[in-house]
């Protein structure tokens, strides 16, 4: 999957990713954190890669964006776990 950053400020990040899931698996991770005060992509077309966008305010666009990724990959271990109990 390729992640191209498009513009890296303090508090707003734009970045393009290949994959429209994790696209809005992180938006919607990112619209939890209260310090997040804007998270949403976007494509032009529906064969372009999405871009996500995040406004920060407390904390970097990139430590919010490195704590949903964080969050997101502690909960799939969880049910990956749960799952290999079924066994």
């Amino acid at each position: 999957m390729d992640i191209d950053i498009l513009k890296d400020e303090k508090n707003e990040i734009e970045v393009k990713i290949g994959n429209l899931t994790i696209a809005e698996l992180l938006r919607v991770y990112l619209n939890e954190d209260t310090s997040v005060k804007f998270a949403a992509w976007k494509r032009e077309y529906q064969t372009e890669s999405p871009t996500l966008k995040v406004k920060t305010d407390g904390k970097t666009a990139k430590k919010a964006l490195a704590d949903a990724v964080s969050t997101i990959a502690k909960e799939l271990d969880k049910v990956s776990g749960d799952f290999s109990k079924l066994k």
